[in-house]
């Protein structure tokens, strides 16, 4: 049976706490670039070394595709929760071990070697967390609240991110630069460990879900993900493009926009924080709002919505923001928050919603990765780089704008599917 809504509420946290460490510390990395940048990949050239800094920021998503089909087969093997238990130990460690890394010129080389070994490792947890608390959640929700349910980990991704931001507006704010090039910026990665010892706690503490169970009575499927070629293949081609647009949206408009607001606009970095912490809050807000008015109207009202305004406001807002007047700036992020609030906060139930439980976590899992290491990770290298090659401020927009234009011709054949079984 189903469980209560207070075992579910329980249930929620367990999911969401994975996700807040996870984010907090991806974003936070995402935001001490510029330190992170001179402090392991030194150069006499300031923009090869950001990109070196963003490269090692990116090969960890290159290897969220291999976790999520190690993570995605523990999941349907031996149990969501073990995975997610599995999952918040390897992004732990190396959170703390990277506040602790000696840097270039204490070590030489070893220091950038180190880094992108744990950035691998947390891409490979990262390749099972999200997808895998997801599936956790969902498949433990009442069906009337599916997408509420599933939008939580989703929430705590953003808290995270929002987490993130303002540490790192807080880092900035109270340390001098020389100071926060020396050891400041270490206090960010070290503070992670409170986060994993609360969510260790807590997912040791919860059970398994309904549905796995179910299937664990019954032959479980020896290889979900050559099934999922076989069986699901369209389901499956669904996830990598939707996933693509919530990778590009997601790094651009809430991880790689604080450094375009300080290397391109010029604006103070704590003040580009606080700026992009306040539209995270608004998309907190929004998040379990949009959510619940899917479980009453549907999920594909919401995706088309979303995809459309993306496709067609991108750009605009984006010419906004150039105009560098900071209330511009806060009302154009404010508005891209919105947006991303009709598509994000429907995203994860609706993929659960598309697999069978016997394969779900694998295919949920590897789908969304290979979608989030190819589009995701490799934002903040593209956007420089468009922006470097074509001398166009607003680049990263017209890219953001093409792959929601796939989505949005995309759900106009798609099936509804917050009425499936799952």
């Amino acid at each position: 049976m189903i469980r209560k809504l207070a075992s579910n509420k329980d249930v929620a946290f367990s999911g969401m706490i994975g996700n807040i460490l996870e984010w907090y510390d991806f974003t936070l990395y995402g935001y001490l670039a510029v330190i992170l940048s001179q402090l392991f990949f030194p150069s006499e050239n300031e923009t090869v070394s950001l990109l070196a800094s963003f490269g090692a920021f990116a090969v960890g998503f290159f290897f969220r595709p291999l976790g999520s089909v190690l993570f995605g087969y523990i999941g349907d093997k031996y149990g969501r929760k073990k995975a997610l238990i599995i999952s918040i130990f390897l992004m732990a460690i190396p959170t703390f071990l990277i506040g602790l890394l000696p840097t270039y010129q204490q070590i030489g080389i070893l220091a950038p070697i180190l880094l992108t070994f744990f950035r691998i490792l947390q891409g490979l947890s990262t390749g099972g967390e999200y997808t895998t608390s997801v599936t956790f959640v969902v498949e433990h929700a009442p069906k009337d609240r599916r997408g509420f349910f599933g939008s939580i980990n989703l929430l705590g991704a953003v808290i995270g991110i929002m987490f993130g931001s303002l540490m790192g507006a807080f880092l900035t704010s109270i340390f001098d630069k020389e100071t926060l090039h020396d050891w400041g910026w270490r206090v960010g990665f070290l503070f992670g460990i409170v986060l994993a010892i609360v969510g260790i706690y807590v997912r040791k503490n919860t059970s398994e879900t309904p549905e796995f169970l179910a299937i664990e009575e019954e032959n479980k499927t020896k290889n979900p993900l050559l099934k999922t070629f076989i069986h699901h293949p369209k389901e499956f081609l669904i996830s990598i493009i939707y996933s693509s647009l919530q990778g590009v949206a997601f790094f651009l408009l809430f991880v790689y926009i604080p450094t375009f607001y300080s290397k391109v606009l010029k604006i103070e970095m704590s003040k580009a924080l606080f700026i992009n912490s306040f539209a995270m809050f608004v998309l907190i807000i929004l998040i379990p709002v949009m959510a619940h008015l899917s479980d009453k109207y549907g999920r594909k009202p919401f995706l088309l919505a979303s995809t459309f305004l993306y496709s067609v406001a991108s750009v605009f807002l984006y010419k906004a923001i150039l105009s560098g007047d900071i209330s511009i700036i806060v009302m154009s992020h404010v508005a891209f928050a919105v947006i991303s609030s009709l598509f994000m906060s429907i995203l994860p139930t609706f993929l659960v919603e598309n697999f069978p439980p016997d394969v779900r976590n694998t295919a949920f899992s590897v789908g969304y990765n290979i979608s989030l290491g190819i589009f995701g990770g490799t934002v903040p290298m593209v956007a420089t780089l468009l922006i470097q090659k074509t001398g166009v401020l607003y680049s990263p927009a017209v890219y953001l704008s093409a792959v929601a234009f796939i989505c949005f011709l995309t759900t106009l054949f798609i099936r509804e599917s917050f009425k499936n079984e799952i």
